[in-house]
């Protein structure tokens, strides 16, 4: 599970992917996914943007206006991004990027609740040695033995 996508899960849908993990893997079975960090959290800055066919044209094939805010949320240590897209003969419309972000520990504790445990910690999915200092890392994990992250 690359290209963080259990950040953009709610805490609820969190819970059920990982329950689903722990009763499809096998008892020898690895997951490997990242995530943002709290490193990525804190270079993160509330601000507002304007801008025309923003993401070089992401959100349609015809000319539009972009407003993007950022909001923080520091206890739950989660990043909103807020698009509100103009185009022309089609009104406005909203759409909200929520992203988690994570400490090994955060994510371990979650792993827990579910039987699972963080076997290795790494700096990303190609393998390269954690830093903590990152703005993402991964890890790989499967059923709970008591083994702590290297």
């Amino acid at each position: 599970m690359i290209m963080c996508d259990f950040c953009a899960l709610g805490p609820a849908q969190r819970n059920v992917l990982l329950s689903k993990f722990k009763s499809i893997l096998k008892p020898e079975g690895s997951i490997l996914m990242d995530v943002y960090s709290l490193n990525s959290f804190e270079e993160k800055i509330e601000d507002a943007a304007y801008e025309k066919n923003q993401l070089f044209g992401f959100w349609s094939p015809n000319d539009y206006y972009a407003f993007v805010n950022t909001f923080k949320y520091e206890n739950e240590k989660v990043v909103l991004d807020k698009y509100t897209i103009f185009e022309a003969n089609k009104g406005d419309r909203i759409v909200y990027n929520w992203l988690q972000h994570f400490s090994v520990d955060a994510l371990q504790a979650e792993f827990e609740i579910h039987g699972l445990d963080i076997k290795m910690r790494l700096g990303n999915v190609a393998g390269d040695e954690f830093c903590s200092c990152k703005d993402e890392f991964a890890v790989i994990a499967g059923h709970s033995t008591n083994n702590r992250p290297k």
